[in-house]
């Protein structure tokens, strides 16, 4: 008889969120326990493929990486905005309000001052 580890993948969407506990043979690897866990049945926008991104405890790694018992296997979704962009985008709106709140002209402001 083979041994057996205790492992979990997990997969979320904004609204739903699945654990599925999982006893595996040793040696399983990170993309077989996710076929084994069927969480495409439960999600039915998942599709299972080479370049699903996976990680364990938040680490991004290989499918065909080994699992140790207790790990967790996460299943990633695809990015809908590259968090550089939205970054980039952040700074230059702050730039721009910082620009706008300063005064145009010193020179001026001191003139009416002394006049």
């Amino acid at each position: 008889m083979s041994n057996t580890i205790a492992i979990e993948v997990a997969y979320a969407l904004p609204d739903k969120q699945r654990i599925i506990k999982l006893d595996v043979p040793e040696g399983t690897t990170v993309m077989q326990a996710v076929i084994m866990s069927q969480m495409d049945s439960i999600f039915e926008d998942l599709t299972l493929s080479e370049d699903l991104k996976l990680g364990v405890w938040g680490k991004a790694v290989t499918a065909d990486r080994a699992l140790m018992a207790g790990e967790r296997v996460e299943i990633y979704r695809p990015l809908l905005v590259d968090p550089k962009e939205v970054r980039r985008a952040r700074a230059a709106r702050a730039k721009a309000a910082r620009s706008e709140s300063e005064p145009q002209d010193a020179s001026a402001a001191s003139s009416a001052d002394g006049a």
